[in-house]
């Protein structure tokens, strides 16, 4: 096909907070990490890589965290990673005995069995335990555009009180890119696509081309853009930006008439964690006795009002197949109606949290693949494309400021602004003031254990500045971890200072919390001045 009417670009956003605790293993927060390698990372990988094996030419863009890739580099955490395998192995062994009195249950345990196993082998033996080499190696054969995102993923519409704080963030994410993937990043995911106009200056200080953010954020600039969000705008600073496709992601977002509602689906909910008897499975759950998912699930979604019934893996796959042929026929649609209407050819941008592929839907790393498929085998109007290539293509476009706007409930901020989480906000803002303070009173401190507090400083703001405990306060779930994790960090932060104005630095403390807090360690505190 020569030129394609208009193309689609998939954007998926990898990311998880900064969990480590080396104190103790008794944290299930911890479980995030390894579910997500087992249910999300590892599936995408394998598909990219069947995708070219099978040699079919496509696109995709992700933007792994700067926390994310800290978390991949940590020995700690591979080395956890592999012990919660080994005993998932172990609990399905079990499992393929217990459930021999039902040969489709059997059948479904077995599965899992080759499922944990060859997890273990790809980690291991295929990725030496190196899942960021395993992206990068997409990235530099053509086919996967990485970005990057705020350092800790901090909430830039609230954070620019005290500017210098999104300039860090916005910096440090960067300089973990860089070190990782030996470029710059061309994009950013702005952590929870919140825009402000404050952080175009930073976006562009540090090299950044373009920035995904959400539907009304294009459709409510000013001035009003011609396309909608068809085609990407670029503000005053000449920071480019690219926004949602509404009605791509309602195909699949939507709970309602969502793909991953389909009834043929894994149930997400029913785990043998809940389902078994509680001797038999407590050597697999909370250290603490409390029944949590193991990933085990045997029933489909079945239907609202009905008793569920077992998970058939070929009618999934038969749903997921179907499902990628009505998301590519709705995309030709759709671009043949834009095409005559947008100067450019028609840009459709799907953005998705990453672990809706695989850990919320099951099938979604399957999906992917099928489609991916189709677009190019089949007579198709358009292209898989990724926003850099678009740029590139089609460098002239309207320009236009970009409305403050997140991709939040409602679009703007209450979600991590609420009477829920309020409290929170002037510890996180006196910090901030108190590291810009630090940055300026010693500027390229020489004194070596001075620098390594001012350094373990920048780390601990960074950390209580994740929007991830934020919004884990606002959902009810995990909370006491959430504010846990506020707590340790602004506190933490709070005795460094002082110890660092009083020229009284407690080495062993320092010590101690550069154990279990060593994020980013390249950091240069000097970001904040």
């Amino acid at each position: 096909m020569s030129d394609p009417q208009g193309y689609v670009s998939f954007v998926l956003h990898a990311h998880l907070p900064f969990i480590h605790h080396p104190e103790s293993e008794d944290y299930l927060e911890e479980q995030w990490l390894y579910e997500a390698i087992s249910e999300t990372y590892i599936p995408l990988l394998t598909n990219f890589q069947k995708l070219v094996d099978e040699k079919v030419d496509f696109r995709i863009t992700m933007s792994l965290t700067p926390p994310l890739l800290n978390m991949f580099d940590n020995k700690l955490l591979q080395k956890r990673y592999i012990k919660y395998l080994k005993t998932h192995i172990e609990l399905c062994e079990k499992e393929v005995k217990r459930t021999v009195y039902d040969s489709r249950l059997n059948e479904l345990s077995k599965y899992y069995l080759d499922r944990y196993s060859n997890d273990l082998h790809l980690f291991k033996d295929v990725y030496n335990c190196n899942l960021i080499n395993a992206f990068k190696k997409f990235q530099d054969i053509g086919v996967l555009e990485i970005i990057t995102c705020g350092a800790t993923h901090g909430y830039f519409p609230i954070l620019y009180v005290t500017e210098q704080t999104v300039k860090a963030q916005i910096g440090v994410g960067v300089q973990t890119y860089e070190k990782y993937f030996g470029r710059k990043p061309r994009g950013i995911w702005l952590p929870e696509c919140g825009y402000v106009p404050e952080a175009d200056k930073y976006l562009k200080e540090f090299g950044i081309e373009y920035i995904i953010t959400e539907s009304h954020g294009i459709l409510y600039a000013d001035p009003a853009p011609l396309f909608g969000t068809y085609a990407p705008i670029v503000s005053p600073e000449g920071v480019v930006a690219f926004g949602r496709d509404m009605e791509s992601s309602r195909q699949v977002w939507s709970s309602i008439n969502g793909y991953p509602g389909d009834f043929n689906y894994r149930e997400f909910y029913r785990d043998i964690g809940y389902d078994t008897d509680y001797d038999y499975i407590k050597p697999y759950i909370a250290s603490n006795g409390v029944r949590v998912h193991t990933g085990i699930k045997y029933y489909r979604i079945t239907g609202k009002d009905c008793e569920k019934d077992y998970y058939n893996l070929q009618w999934a796959k038969d749903s997921a197949e179907k499902q990628a042929g009505h998301f590519f026929d709705s995309r030709k649609a759709q671009i043949s109606h834009l095409a005559p209407l947008t100067e450019n050819p028609p840009f459709i941008l799907c953005p998705y949290d990453a672990e809706l592929y695989g850990h919320w839907w099951y099938e979604g790393p399957y999906w992917l693949y099928t489609l991916f498929k189709k677009i190019y085998y089949d007579d198709c109007n358009f292209k898989l494309i990724t926003p850099g290539e678009y740029i590139d293509k089609y460098p002239n476009m309207q320009i236009a400021s970009p409305c403050r706007s997140s991709w939040g409930a409602n679009g703007y901020s209450e979600v991590w602004l609420n009477p829920s989480n309020d409290y929170a906000h002037k510890h996180l803002h006196v910090a901030g003031d108190r590291m810009v303070e630090l940055a300026h009173t010693y500027p390229n401190e020489m004194n070596e254990l001075k620098r390594k507090a001012l350094n373990q400083c920048a780390r601990e703001l960074l950390l209580a500045q994740s929007s991830d405990w934020l919004f884990i306060i606002t959902n009810g779930t995990m909370v006491d971890y959430a504010k846990k994790r506020i707590k340790d960090h602004i506190g933490r932060f709070t005795k460094l200072y002082y110890q660092i104005k009083e020229d009284s630095i407690d080495e062993k403390f320092l010590k101690d919390i550069m154990e279990k807090d060593p994020i980013f360690p390249d950091i240069n505190y000097m970001i904040y001045s």
